[in-house]
């Protein structure tokens, strides 16, 4: 826990609760210790979306889905949103969770590297959410300033990464280390860090 657990438990207690989609998909990964990015950060994601009118979003690693359904009900109905993991089954449950939700018809799903699948995707988006495996935070710095447009937004999960960053000593932790340093000191983004739930960086394409 990066923040005083009471803290964090105030906070998750002070949210409105999930449609029946959302909770099964949280009841689901919490059963089956897939990560996601829960419903806190998940309202962030949704107050980034709509003060800055994002429409075209992709998502660098998203698992069963549960971030792109936030995403998608925040841009609204001319939404398009594309959704990229490397796990068949993990797209095959997410699809299911789409069609249910009713947001299936405004999202594409990419089933394989997360950077190759953005690759694939002509023109520049309002905004890139980066959730991918931590060694892969590099690369992903290096592919993404050309693909959003200027004043849009790269959204970063797990950059505090469980205290890690403080004390490094696997590659993943070194990963999210270099990832930071060099997403601040990048002169294509205006970037800030908040402490909420495994720290989340917010940068500007300038």
């Amino acid at each position: 826990m990066i923040t005083d657990p009471n803290i964090e438990q105030y906070m998750h207690d002070l949210l409105p609760p999930r449609d029946e989609v959302l909770a099964e998909i949280e009841a689901y990964a919490a059963e089956h210790k897939i990560p996601i990015i829960g419903p806190a950060v998940a309202r962030f994601l949704t107050a980034l979306v709509k003060m800055t009118k994002a429409k075209r979003i992709f998502e660098l690693g998203s698992a069963v889905g549960y971030s792109t359904i936030w995403l998608v009900r925040a841009a609204g109905p001319d939404a398009e949103v594309h959704y990229s993991d490397g796990s068949p089954a993990n797209a095959e449950r997410a699809r299911g969770y789409f069609e249910r939700a009713g947001v299936a018809s405004r999202i594409s799903v990419h089933v394989g590297d997360a950077l190759t699948a953005l690759a694939s995707v002509p023109g520049t988006f309002d905004l890139i959410f980066n959730d991918v495996d931590k060694d892969g935070y590099p690369a992903v710095l290096d592919a993404v300033p050309d693909r959003i447009k200027p004043g849009g937004l790269f959204v970063t999960d797990n950059t505090l990464w469980h205290g890690r960053v403080l004390h490094p000593q696997e590659a993943t932790d070194a990963a999210v280390c270099l990832f930071n340093r060099r997403l601040f000191e990048s002169p294509q983004f205006y970037t800030t860090q908040l402490p909420i739930r495994d720290g989340v960086s917010v940068a500007i394409r300038l």
